[in-house]
């Protein structure tokens, strides 16, 4: 090669390795410091579209998620105020069997009837409580039921139903004002309240069902969400033990690099002390 002192290529060599070095160095530091091989689209337009894609349903189903937490805590009130419920007209069917018995005394029909009319105000109180976030299925103030979002395009649905135990109600047939103040009263009391037990039963029985189906479906969204954001590390996220080596390795390389420019730099030197030598 000759000694030129207006075109330096060796000095032009090194500084452009120099310069390669130090862009694959600044990439390498930002993958080890955001922890993402893929931070934006100019590092990979269509996986970083594929991965935004994917980053949005994960938003949806974080969405469907709190709707179906919602749907889930609705429905164990629902089950609890109904399984009390029933649990009072079990207690009622003691009372109202008792005030068949036609040898009791006229006070203890009475106390029969005080403590049966206590138990259907206790019905009436728990659904008047049974309510969480503003929504009672069991007051017949949702007629339609409650419906939640299923899926993260918002396409489909899972639906808790009303289950109306009002006092008076097709499921529990004994009106508010009912008593067993005689014989006669009692037996019409227990038709209805038997059949009322069997309604009620039945109407959990649907409402427990729907609640394990959310639970469920909950349950899925939560894993699949988790299944999404593992596929989305599998697509951008950098291997940091792998960026930690390569790292390492750049910082020697750009070391040598400026070394090497400086040697290059120092190459028209050499034409002084040819000039030096001659005098």
């Amino acid at each position: 090669m000759s000694l030129t002192i207006n075109t330096n290529k060796s000095a032009m060599v090194a500084l452009q390795n120099l310069n390669s070095t130090s862009d694959k160095l600044g990439a390498t530091q930002n993958k080890v410091g955001t922890g993402l091989r893929i931070a934006n689209s100019k590092d990979n337009s269509s996986i970083w579209a594929i991965a935004q894609n994917q980053r949005a349903d994960i938003g949806g189903l974080s969405s469907v998620k709190m709707g179906l937490d919602r749907a889930q805590s609705i429905g164990d009130v629902a089950l609890t105020a109904g399984q009390s419920i029933s649990e009072l007209l079990v207690q009622m069917k003691e009372k109202v069997v008792a005030a068949q018995d036609a040898s009791i005394t006229t006070t203890s029909r009475r106390a029969l009837d005080a403590d049966f009319k206590s138990l259907l105000a206790q019905i009436s109180q728990v659904i008047r409580n049974a309510s969480f976030d503003g929504a009672d299925l069991l007051d017949n103030s949702l007629p339609g039921g409650l419906r939640f979002l299923a899926d993260a395009d918002a396409t489909t649905y899972v639906t808790l139903a009303n289950q109306d135990l009002s006092l008076g109600s097709t499921i529990i047939t004994l009106a508010s004002t009912s008593s067993i103040t005689s014989t006669t009263l009692a037996s019409n009391a227990l038709s209805q309240l038997q059949a009322s037990i069997g309604n009620v039963s039945l109407a959990l029985a649907r409402m427990g069902a729907q609640v394990r189906q959310i639970e469920n479906h909950n349950k899925f969204v939560g894993k699949l969400s988790d299944s999404i954001e593992a596929g989305i590390g599998n697509l951008v996220d950098a291997d940091l033990a792998k960026e930690s080596a390569r790292l390492q390795a750049l910082q020697v390389q750009q070391q040598l690099g400026a070394q090497a420019l400086s040697i290059a730099n120092q190459s028209p030197n050499i034409i002084l002390s040819l000039f030096r030598g001659g005098s």
